[in-house]
């Protein structure tokens, strides 16, 4: 159940190679964010080799239940874990939800409220956007996406051409043309345990969304402050990652609910490479984060362990 499978490519993981081409961005206005725009965001097929040196390296004990780690400069999976269990996937959701409204290409300077409608009747969740806030559609995305607003979620799907039944059907149409087989959608939040995919699944909807410059920059963003009921309020991104100088993360986005576990996705840089990294189902606080520092520090040891064998 918890073994992990290492596939590591000499080519993958040396050093100062210069990445490949980027996955063509969506005709989107550009928007100033972290100096990735120029990194490699196609994912490739081919898997490769393990080179002697990272053979030798033992796999990182991982509290997730499952987990893939995708080199994007190569294809190259590195390391899985169950990587085809259809699992929940709670606010990982949201990184779809992003997509979707910003294919139809609004007005994010429109200015949306939130209602009775948006309220989570399902789990009962805590929200600071009361019924009745008022804020931009960008500024809705924007804490969606860092502080996994789940009334901000609703209020988007809201207000998409058609209701919310249009949005979840165009989520579920842009499932299938990222070609996600192990993944369906019943809503914008993530709330209901229907919503489900896997790691495998989950690489190609993080390359996708690392695709949209906004998505990017909003959920890496660490904090953000908006009015509501006439104050200041200051929101935190859920992911702490994005706020550790040890970590250059490209995108990220969390969830949890109590049939998902703690869940985790991020486009990041390791060892000068641009990795996707997927945890689904982890338990416990700070699970999630542990698993992803000790994946760092493995692609960390095992590049260095390949420069040391090249000399």
């Amino acid at each position: 159940m918890r073994k992990a499978l290492l596939l590591f490519a000499s080519a993958s993981l040396a050093i100062g190679l210069m990445a490949g081409d980027a996955v063509a961005t969506p005709k989107k206005k550009a928007v100033a964010v972290k100096n990735d725009e120029a990194r490699p965001k196609r994912v490739h097929k081919q898997k490769a080799s393990a080179p002697a040196a990272a053979s030798e390296l033992h796999d990182p004990a991982l509290g997730s239940v499952s987990a893939l780690v995708l080199d994007q400069s190569s294809g190259a999976v590195l390391l899985e874990k169950n990587p085809t269990l259809q699992v929940p996937i709670a606010s990982i959701t949201k990184l779809m939800t992003a997509m979707v409204v910003l294919d139809a290409q609004p007005d994010l300077q429109e200015t949306l409220a939130i209602d009775a409608d948006d309220v989570d009747m399902l789990k009962g969740t805590h929200s600071r956007l009361r019924v009745g806030t008022r804020l931009s559609r960008q500024d809705m995305l924007r804490l969606a996406l860092m502080a996994s607003e789940n009334r901000a979620a609703a209020s988007l799907s809201r207000h998409y051409p058609g209701g919310r039944g249009a949005f979840v059907a165009a989520m579920n149409h842009k499932a299938t043309d990222l070609g996600l087989t192990e993944t369906r959608f019943e809503d914008p939040t993530g709330l209901t345990a229907a919503n489900v995919s896997s790691a495998r699944d989950l690489t190609k909807m993080v390359a996708a969304a690392h695709g949209y410059p906004l998505i990017r920059q909003y959920s890496t963003t660490p904090q953000y402050s908006v009015v509501v009921g006439g104050r200041p309020r200051m929101f935190v991104n859920t992911n702490s990652l994005v706020r550790n100088d040890h970590w250059e993360i490209g995108l990220s986005k969390t969830g949890y609910i109590s049939e998902a576990g703690k869940c985790l996705v991020m486009q990041a840089w390791v060892a000068n490479k641009p990795m996707i990294i997927v945890l689904l189902d982890s338990w416990g606080r700070l699970t999630r984060v542990g698993d992803a520092n000790r994946i760092k520090r493995w692609i960390e040891s095992a590049s260095l362990a390949q420069r040391q064998v090249a000399g």
